[in-house]
């Protein structure tokens, strides 16, 4: 109710549906003005459509809704497995110092070196990750690795691992345990360039979670990673 302060509506509900009858989500609830408010939802089905009930009348600023993307997919599709437009999401890393992790999957190329993924400079020996997870379980094509901007703070190289892991599309954000299939080897990568693979993938699965190490350190602007859907 950003702004509406004097016209704010005291109370609100949320109804969902998938183009059918509208399920109570959330129910009426008081609204304060000039405020965020944040709701937890318990219904984990999947919805297309949200309705906003305001009670009786009056001003909001924005509806956010968040939770995991569903997209429905033809069988043997070829898209983007990875792309958050796809449902994708990234679910863990172990460094985002200087770039969030969920960069590395976003529409079009990277803007500046702020709109990518990057890590820390390391003063101890070792590499950094991150985990990805797919709209939906699929057999990899080709894998794009850009490192667009990052010319003195790209990492020296790249390798990755897929692995199928079986879980629920409620569980995105979680790192599957179990074996993980080496997808590409340790490559070198340069500065500021889009880096294609297709004949040095080991493997191309089926996978819906891909995890890409780099080497020390850096920066990867973004990760394409085509595939058919199973």
């Amino acid at each position: 109710t950003n702004h509406f302060l004097g016209n704010h509506p005291p109370f609100a509900s949320v109804d969902a549906s998938t183009g059918g009858v509208w399920t109570p989500i959330l129910k009426k609830s008081r609204l304060k003005p000039g405020s965020q408010h944040f709701f937890k939802v318990a219904s984990i089905k999947r919805w297309t459509h949200l309705r906003l009930n305001i009670f009786p009348d009056g001003g909001v600023a924005r509806l956010r809704a968040y939770g995991v993307a569903l997209p429905e997919f033809k069988r043997r599709q070829k898209l983007d497995l990875a792309s958050v437009l796809n449902g994708g999401c990234v679910a863990a890393c172990n460094d985002a110092f200087f770039g969030p992790k969920d960069n590395l999957i976003m529409p079009g190329r990277a803007k500046n070196m702020g709109d990518g993924w990057e890590t820390k400079r390391k003063r101890v020996k070792g590499h950094d990750w991150v985990v990805v997870r797919f709209g939906s379980p699929g057999r990899i094509d080709k894998i794009e690795l850009d490192t667009n901007h990052f010319k003195g703070n790209y990492p020296d190289r790249a390798s990755l691992e897929g692995i199928l892991s079986g879980q629920k599309s409620d569980s995105r954000g979680k790192i599957p345990k179990g074996r993980w299939t080496p997808v590409l080897a340790e490559t070198k990568l340069k500065a500021h360039t889009r880096h294609y693979f297709t004949r040095a993938l080991l493997a191309k699965g089926p996978f819906d979670y891909l995890r890409m190490r780099i080497f020390p350190d850096g920066g990867i602007s973004r990760m394409r990673v085509w595939g058919n859907v199973l």
